[in-house]
């Protein structure tokens, strides 16, 4: 009983002690709020209405989210009964969460330095991603992205896409959530039209959603009041920049067949041919407008009546141009194809239709955009690994200028250079010395000093050829008009020398490529890989004794691929159409390169093959990669067919997957 008697009283003592606490902490929470919040409000009062909405005060809201006891509380005696807190030391703020704006500032700030695949992400990036993990702090995420990502940084819109892509996908509650604090429609587009950035921003932030939930996600998220907001930036009392990325949201929505359908009902296209006539204009914010406004107009939201551009472009003087059958799926190409632009999250590629083995060439580059792109030269050889981040200047067969972060890129290694950044306007040349195994790069004129370490790798087949971060855009001159900064030693040009039937030269819109596609028959008894001869052989087991799983490809109007387990007969199919894997037991669209891990998120492995596996598969090898071979170009279909293909993709190999244990 005494026993009893002495718990129930240090029980008792332990409780009283604690409620004692938590009471003085609410008192004292309260005193700094009130204080925190009268602070705030002197401060608003005072600050200038200039750029308001656009700016913030960074110090200010770390000072109202870390607002603590005064020091009279911090002096308190710690209750030896209670654990002290952890990592913090007895004079540092309570650690809620580092200021949510503070974080996307500094992102933005370190973005230019990230300049390995495989380095760390910063401390802000990963402290952003483990808040996004709940709605709640995905939606504060969002809002500071709207909130201060400034208008004149060149990255902000790609920081903007970066953070988003990296952050786990939101849910229907935090998305509906979101649409309800934003309360878009079109009479909030006409608001602060002197402070754009909010509007570019929430526009970004759209699209980018968009371009991540697209099917049902996609068709909730575009309610009628979004579609309004957006179509009301469209007009031409907006900033260019809200015209532009309100158009990029459009075409990112639009990707959904429901979603382009209700767009296309708005008579979008009659907007869009007003913004056509900006392609050539000496305003660059306005261009990239006129550039998608074009792309728009020929490939998603078509106007009765109107002429396709490629059909009325003059390419007469054109000899070389961006191959729009060597370029990674989502970079945009305009009809003459001289300029190229990329809008999507992955980091796109093109090299061009002319290849040089001797001699010294020369091309240049209008920077239409200031941000991340590396450009240069590239052989066949040079990958292209648009959704791992890889392009020109990121294997040993290429070398890669980057101005924006000034830098020179070769085998996925970089160094600084001594030019300024690049800004809009800007002329960037590239010689190419083959006698003398050297390549030189020019902005503006001002030569830096040769590269030679390509030549390790490689001495000729170089092709020019470019790599785009989001939102970025640039022109190409391979001698068809005037160079801005010729050279002084003599040298050759593109145009010169390289020659494209009239054929070649025509750069379709994606609905002709299909529609072209649909025309194409093989015969049944076709060889599976090749599409070329008939069928000669039949891949079998190897014979060992482990578990093997074969794949084979089939080509029909779709691509259909059969995995088949040898020891038991069963077997699964996928269908390959429009750049992406169809499971055809569900609905769910995947991308190209997948592992096993994603095939088991599926259910198709895990259910119907790994099921029978000692261990779960981890890994399953590409087997489908980017190349400058087209698949089409493989099947027995008339040459010109291979021209329209918009996927470029090889089959490397059967994938053997053996039974581990």
């Amino acid at each position: 009983m005494i026993v009893f008697g002495w718990a129930v009283f240090l029980a008792s003592r332990s409780l009283g002690q604690g409620l004692l606490l938590t009471l003085e902490e609410h008192i004292a929470r309260f005193l700094g709020t009130r204080s925190a919040t009268a602070t705030m409000g002197n401060s608003c009062i005072c600050r200038d209405d200039s750029g308001a909405e656009d700016s913030v005060d960074t110090q200010q809201q770390q000072a109202d989210n870390s607002a603590v006891p005064t020091a009279d509380m911090r002096s308190q005696p710690r209750d030896p009964v209670r654990p002290p807190r952890r990592g913090r030391g007895p004079h540092e703020p309570r650690r809620k969460k580092q200021n949510v704006d503070g974080l996307v500032l500094d992102t933005l700030a370190v973005i230019r330095t990230l300049v390995d695949n495989d380095q760390e992400p910063p401390y802000s990036m990963i402290t952003l991603h483990e808040m996004a993990e709940t709605d709640e702090g995905w939606l504060d995420v969002v809002q500071s992205l709207i909130r201060v990502i400034p208008l004149e940084d060149p990255l902000g819109p790609a920081v903007i896409t970066l953070l988003l892509d990296e952050c786990p996908l939101p849910t229907k509650d935090a998305l509906q959530k979101l649409t309800e604090i934003l309360n878009l429609n079109g009479e909030v587009a006409c608001q602060d039209s002197g402070h754009p950035a909010k509007h570019r921003n929430t526009s970004a932030v759209l699209g980018c959603l968009a371009e991540k939930l697209a099917g049902p996600a996609s068709i909730g998220l575009l309610s009628p009041g979004i579609l309004e907001y957006l179509l009301q930036c469209l007009k031409l009392q907006s900033h260019p920049t809200v015209m532009l990325f309100a158009l990029i949201a459009l075409e990112k929505f639009a990707q959904t067949s429901e979603n382009k359908l209700t767009i296309s009902e708005s008579s979008i296209s009659d907007r869009l041919v007003t913004l056509e006539s900006w392609t050539d204009d000496p305003d660059y914010l306005k261009r990239q407008v006129g550039f998608c406004a074009q792309w728009s107009l020929d490939n998603l939201f078509l106007k009765e009546g109107r002429q396709l551009t490629y059909e009325k472009v003059d390419l007469n003087s054109i000899k070389a141009m961006l191959n729009s059958n060597d370029v990674s799926e989502y970079l945009k190409i305009s009809p003459h194809g001289l300029e190229a632009r990329c809008d999507a999250s992955s980091f796109e590629s093109v090299r061009c239709t002319f290849c040089v083995d001797a001699g010294v060439w020369y091309y240049e580059v209008t920077v239409v955009t200031s941000g991340v792109m590396q450009i240069g030269w590239a052989t066949r050889d040079s990958k292209f690994l648009n959704h791992e981040g890889y392009g020109i200047g990121d294997d040993e067969y290429s070398c890669a200028y980057d101005g924006c972060r000034q830098l020179i890129w070769y085998n996925a290694r970089s160094k600084p250079h001594l030019h300024p950044c690049w800004k809009e306007g800007d002329t960037v040349g590239f010689l190419l010395d083959l006698n003398e195994k050297q390549m030189i790069f020019f902005l503006n004129g001002n030569q830096l000093p040769p590269e030679k370490q390509v030549f390790s790798s490689t001495v000729s087949g170089f092709f020019a050829a470019a790599s785009f971060m989001s939102y970025q855009q640039c022109e190409f001159n391979f001698g068809a008009k005037p160079f801005k900064y010729p050279p002084s030693m003599k040298f050759s040009t593109f145009n010169d020398y390289a020659f494209l039937t009239a054929e070649e030269k025509i750069i379709l819109p994606r609905h002709r490529r299909l529609a072209l596609l649909k025309q194409v028959s093989i015969r049944e008894n076709c060889c599976s890989l090749c599409c070329d001869e008939v069928a000669d052989t039949q891949l079998k087991p190897c014979g060992h004794r482990s578990e093997v799983l074969f794949l084979e490809v089939i080509y029909f109007e779709t691509l259909e691929l059969i995995v088949s387990k040898t020891l038991s007969g069963q077997s699964e199919s996928t269908k390959f159409s429009h750049g992406l894997l169809t499971m055809s037991s569900s609905k769910v669209l995947f991308p190209l390169r997948v592992s096993g891990e994603d095939l088991q998120e599926f259910g198709f492995f895990s259910q119907k093959i790994g099921s029978s596996l000692n261990r779960p598969i981890t890994e399953l090898i590409s087997f489908l990669a980017i190349s400058q071979l087209s698949l089409v170009s493989a099947a027995k279909v008339p040459r010109y067919y291979t021209q329209v293909y918009p996927f470029q993709v090889r089959i490397e190999s059967s994938i053997r997957i053996q039974k581990q244990g």
